[in-house]
């Protein structure tokens, strides 16, 4: 994740460690950033290989909040689609702060980088 994780490229100065299983379920990655990527921990909670991988992702700061991050891959033809979406409950702030941002604008960018990036190194390394 580190060769292609967006937030990296923002704090390249960023911390991040690896925990628990080695790969799959129970694997965790967590990171320390500059307030723009700020603090939090990816755990996988799912891991069906060539199908799915769903993370519970939780924020520590600059906001705490806990969500679920999913890849899911699809088969098409001699590539595969790979989709990645996060989705959570809301509290009474994220509520309020939706209202003046739209999240999607904020951070589908960053999920289309770090899908592209994803594609050169996967297709590089087939090579």
């Amino acid at each position: 994740m580190v060769a292609w994780n967006p937030w990296g490229k923002i704090d390249p100065a960023m911390k991040h460690a690896y925990a628990g299983a080695p790969e799959g379920t129970g694997a965790i990655y967590t990171w320390i950033g500059n307030k723009e990527v700020g603090e939090g921990r990816m755990t996988i909670i799912e891991s069906r290989p060539f199908d799915l991988i769903r993370i519970k992702l939780e924020f520590f700061k600059p906001f705490a909040g806990i969500s679920t991050a999913e890849f899911t891959f699809k088969p098409e033809g001699k590539q595969t689609a790979v989709t990645w979406s996060m989705s959570g409950d809301k509290n009474f702030m994220a509520k309020a702060f939706h209202l003046f941002v739209n999240m999607d604008k904020m951070i589908g960018g960053q999920f289309e980088k770090g899908l592209a990036e994803m594609k050169l190194i996967v297709e590089a390394t087939a090579q």
